[in-house]
């Protein structure tokens, strides 16, 4: 295996034609340097691991500042008065060899107070050699005056098939096979971040016994249900068994699969089963990242019309999908949604 280090740092993009599914924020800053007019406040704003301080690397790069001129600032640790402080009696020193002194500022949403009221004062009359770039998971917790005086930038989560895309390519890379339906589960889990996509991918290779990824040893790996776990519920819902679909979750439990995975991927089979059953012109498409073993089952169920695994219960199990975040049981949702869909009146 190819293996070293962090695949999310071997393969972090280097440059602005290698940032994926940011095109609204690259154009802009492109245009800028292209203009020659280059904002001195930036703020980033986005989920994590959307690649919000890789794109402000790319940028101070961008611009031709060098390493002894970028300064990346941890607010989450650098969060007081006194840090902000001095920085703002650094930021009028020149830059030793660039045009410009860059400022990363990760996590600004935790400095405290006084240290958001003393940075203010900075961003409001910036020198001329200076640029702030701040970076933030929770924009609503950054004060509005600091906002007015940014360009705000809003990152968008990667799609699931742009995740897919990458934790292929890079699986490659690195030497290493995943399987279609494996890697649509790693972007289903990573749930728009880049970094923990490459994170669990570097898992499998690492756990994998050859170049093979599968989607049972993903599933492994991520706490999700293999896929004959999912199928027995699945049977037993359309059978209208109350004891096998409680056995299965009890199943679910008992190898401490995680339940919001669980009932996302639940979601997906019973939309793949009512979907097909009036789009069968679409089976490729719908099916396209399940495994054979699901394909047959999905499409078992899918030729049943009068089967139970209707629009109706997939409209009940979607309500537990936020009844599991406030649950302390977190299984108890989908338990009682069971024994409601499969108990005759």
């Amino acid at each position: 295996m190819k293996s070293s280090g962090a695949l999310y740092r071997k393969y972090r993009p280097q440059s602005f034609a290698e940032v994926r599914d940011q095109d609204h924020i690259v154009k802009v800053l492109e245009g800028a340097i292209k203009k020659e007019q280059i904002p001195h406040a930036i703020l980033f704003s986005g989920t994590r691991g959307t690649g919000k301080t890789t794109m402000a690397r790319i940028f101070a790069q961008s611009l031709k500042t060098s390493a002894v001129d970028l300064y990346e600032i941890d607010a989450a640790s650098n969060r007081g008065i006194d840090d902000i402080r001095e920085l703002k009696e650094a930021v009028h020193t020149l830059p030793f060899e660039s045009k410009y002194k860059v400022y990363i500022v990760d996590e600004v949403h935790m400095l405290t107070k006084e240290a958001f009221n003393a940075l203010l004062k900075t961003l409001e009359e910036p020198p001329a050699h200076v640029i702030f770039i701040l970076a933030t998971t929770e924009e609503e917790k950054v004060l509005d005056t600091i906002l007015s005086r940014c360009q705000v930038f809003r990152f968008r989560s990667p799609s699931r098939e742009v995740l897919n895309e990458l934790v292929t390519e890079v699986a490659k890379k690195e030497g290493f096979t995943l399987k279609p339906e494996a890697a649509d589960l790693i972007a289903l889990a990573a749930d728009g971040s880049f970094r923990d996509a490459l994170g669990v991918t570097q898992k499998v290779i690492l756990a994998s016994g050859d170049k093979i990824g599968t989607v049972d040893e993903v599933a492994a790996i991520i706490g999700a249900p293999k896929g004959e776990l999912m199928i027995e519920l699945l049977n037993a819902l359309n059978d209208g068994a109350t004891s096998a679909a409680l056995k299965a979750i009890e199943k679910v439990v008992a190898l401490n699969i995680d339940m919001k995975l669980f009932l996302r991927l639940l979601l997906e089979n019973m939309r793949a089963i009512i979907m097909l059953r009036h789009r069968s012109d679409s089976e490729e498409v719908l099916l396209a990242r399940f495994s054979p073993e699901a394909k047959a089952a999905i499409c078992a169920l899918a030729t049943n019309k009068t089967s139970p695994v209707n629009s109706k219960m997939l409209v009940r199990f979607l309500a537990v999908a936020e009844q599991i975040i406030y649950s302390p049981i977190p299984h108890l949702p989908l338990e009682i949604a069971v024994i409601d869909v499969t108990t005759k009146e």
